[in-house]
Order: C-alpha cells, then sequence, then structure tokens
C-alpha cells in the first residue's frame, strides 16, 4: 500500500469516525423527544422504561454472550459486585429519574442538565480522590451553571414553576447518580473491558426496570396504543444500541478526547428537535444558556485532555 493510499484510508476513517459521533450524539439526544412524545399517551414513567428495555436487553444480552465467548475468563466476586451497583446506579437509577423528570421539564433543559455530567464528575473525583480543582475547571463550572440558570429561568416563565423545580431536580439528580458511575466504573473497565462492562451493567439495569414494573404496575398497564411501542422501540434502538456502537466506533477512528467534543452537538440538536417535533420555543435566552454551558463543558473537557 502506498503512502498516498494509506493517507486516503486514515482520512476516510477520520471522516466516518466525525460522522458516527454526530450520528451518536444525535441519537442519545433524541431521546428526550421520543420520551416526550410518548407521554403524550399518558404512559407513565415506570412502564416506558420497562417496555424499552424489553426491547433494547436482548440486544446487550447478545453482546454480553458474545463478549463472554471472547473473553473466557470469568469475572470475580468483587467485579460481579461492581457490575451489579454501578449497573443499579448509573443505568437503571439515572434512567428512571430522567424518564421522571422530563415529565415536568422540556426536552432542551432535560439534555443541558444531563450535559453537566462531566462537572460533577470533577467535583466527585476532587471529593473521593483529594484533588484539587483548578480555577481554569472553576470558571468552566460557573460558566455551566450559569447557562443552566437561564434556560431554567426560560422554562420557569414558560410554565409552573413548581413542576419545573421538581422535573429539574429529577433529572439533576440523575445526572448525578451517572457522574457516580462513571467515578467508580473507570478501574472496573480497565479490568473487565468496555463492551462487557457496559453489556452486563445493561442487562442488570433491564432486569431492575422490569422487576419494578412487575412489582408495581399491573399487567393492564401494558394497553397503549401501537404508536407508544413504536417509539419506545425507536428509543431502544436508535437512541440506546446504536449510538452505543457509534460511539465505540468513532472513539476507534478519532479517539475519546475528540469523540466527546463531537458530541458537545447533542444539547443544541435537542433544543432543535424539540423544536421541530414538540413545538417547543426557542428563545434567546436559551440559545444563550446553552451556549455557556457547551462553553464550559468544553473547557473541562479540554482541560482533562491535557491531565
Amino acid at each position: 500500500m502506498t503512502a498516498h493510499t494509506r493517507s486516503i484510508a486514515t482520512n476516510r476513517d477520520v471522516l466516518l469516525g466525525v460522522v458516527f459521533a454526530l450520528l451518536a450524539a444525535v441519537g442519545f439526544s433524541a431521546k428526550a423527544i421520543l420520551v416526550k412524545l410518548a407521554y403524550l399517551d399518558e404512559v407513565d414513567a415506570i412502564t416506558l422504561l420497562a417496555i424499552r428495555m424489553v426491547f433494547s436487553v436482548p440486544f446487550f444480552i447478545g453482546i454480553a454472550i458474545w463478549v463472554r465467548y471472547k473473553h473466557a475468563q470469568p469475572l470475580s466476586n468483587h467485579d460481579r459486585l461492581l457490575v451489579l451497583g454501578l449497573g443499579l446506579v448509573g443505568y437503571y437509577l439515572s434512567s428512571l429519574l430522567d424518564f421522571l423528570g422530563l415529565q415536568y421539564i422540556s426536552a432542551g433543559l432535560e439534555r443541558l442538565i444531563l450535559f453537566l455530567y462531566p462537572t460533577m464528575t470533577v467535583v466527585l473525583s476532587a471529593l473521593i480522590y483529594k484533588r484539587a480543582i483548578g480555577k481554569r475547571t472553576l470558571f468552566a463550572m460557573a460558566l455551566c451553571y450559569a447557562g443552566i440558570a437561564l434556560v431554567f429561568l426560560h422554562d420557569v416563565g414558560m410554565t409552573q414553576g413548581g413542576a419545573v423545580v421538581l422535573g429539574a431536580s429529577l433529572v439533576f439528580a440523575s445526572t448525578l447518580s451517572y457522574s457516580i458511575y462513571l467515578v467508580g466504573a473507570g478501574h472496573a473497565i480497565e479490568r473487565i473491558g468496555a463492551m462487557r462492562f457496559t453489556a452486563y451493567a445493561m442487562v442488570v439495569a433491564s432486569i431492575a426496570s422490569l422487576l419494578q414494573f412487575f412489582a408495581m404496575r399491573p399487567m393492564s398497564a401494558l394497553d397503549l396504543p401501537l404508536r407508544v411501542y413504536e417509539l419506545t422501540a425507536a428509543m431502544a434502538i436508535f437512541s440506546t444500541v446504536l449510538p452505543v456502537f457509534l460511539l465505540s466506533y468513532a472513539i476507534h477512528r478519532v479517539g475519546s478526547g475528540s469523540a466527546s467534543l463531537i458530541g458537545s452537538i447533542g444539547p443544541v440538536s435537542t433544543i432543535y428537535l424539540a423544536y421541530v417535533f414538540l413545538g417547543e420555543d426557542i428563545s434567546l435566552m436559551q440559545i444563550t444558556g446553552s451556549m455557556l454551558v457547551l462553553g464550559g463543558v468544553l473547557i473541562i473537557s479540554m482541560n482533562s485532555r491535557k491531565e
């Protein structure tokens, strides 16, 4: 293979990596839109989450079996407990709180609050590992939370303040739960492997979601319009399974740092999709807040790459 041919192949791989990172970001962002559309048919959060897991868990069971066959070494008891605990905290609890919060706030505000997870990860890491937080990072965090405050005030002005406070608090708790998962999963992923750990954790979360549904809802709760099942299937495939693989491919081609920076388009795409499909307003205050959050997260991401 000539140097020119290798250069073309490399450029093609980088381009595909960028495209797949963008598609993954849009796919993850579309979840909030699909949830809000499903809520129009008066389905509750627990039922909707359970149906989503029913559609997505076969894919992750398949991945878990394939990875288990590829990596014959069994997990230690310590690793099993980590997968169980972090799967419950990072995927089950985080998803449940997110679904509950989306009943009360706009899709745009939800995605921006979820996008605060790098700031929470920084704080948790500083508390756990006794690391100092630099002035640059503190400034970036101030930008993020100032942006959230602007979008929050916009939503309070558009609807009942109490509902927005409740919804924002639930989504904030969801983000905190996911941040705890990220901090705790680092060392486990190094030993177990990213794909294997994710598949096992998702299976744990799916089982927990289904057990919760059977314990708290009658089977008649599944008597829903076909539209709800279509939206939930789309949520499972296009906003859960496919983005996971697309992001993995993108990271392999362009690196985790570049993929995460490209993923910053997520909140912006959510606001635009919410405008198109949900009729949510786009105000100057909302745009300004979004830019502040994105700017703060980008500063933290680039600072983390340097470190």
